[in-house]
């Protein structure tokens, strides 16, 4: 078994798309619409096979929620090596999300970033 994919609600899909297309070289494929309830969605793939659905429509509330909570915590995005999150990391921050962690290595082993964008989407950039 294997997780198909991951969605997230946004509030603006196109500049969501264009965040995970220039940072993490994602694919969107075609906008779907669905007319009647104002839903839009992008899938957008990998080059390892993983998805992302980004999602939006009319009446979502932007409710403010605490960094540690239970339920989403965050998705991890790997870059394939520690250069490569150390340089995406500066990249993100450079280009105005928060640093919420690292780059460093973890307890268990990891070698990781965790920073805030996108509507307070919490990506962790790992090996």
């Amino acid at each position: 078994m294997q997780i198909e994919h991951v969605a997230v609600y946004v509030a603006d899909l196109e500049e969501a798309r264009g965040f995970f297309e220039t940072y993490f070289g994602a694919r969107a494929g075609a906008l779907y619409h669905n007319q009647k309830t104002g839903f839009r969605s992008y899938f957008l793939s990998f080059d390892d096979g993983a998805r992302l659905e980004i999602m939006d429509k009319p009446g979502l509330v932007a409710d403010e929620h605490a960094l540690s909570r239970r339920g989403y915590a965050h998705v991890a995005m790997s870059v394939g090596s520690a250069a490569a999150v150390d340089e995406l990391t500066a990249r993100l921050k450079a280009d105005g999300c928060e640093v919420l962690s690292g780059p460093r290595t973890t307890g268990d082993g990891y070698y990781e970033s965790c920073v805030l964008c996108l509507d307070g989407l919490q990506l962790e950039i790992t090996v």
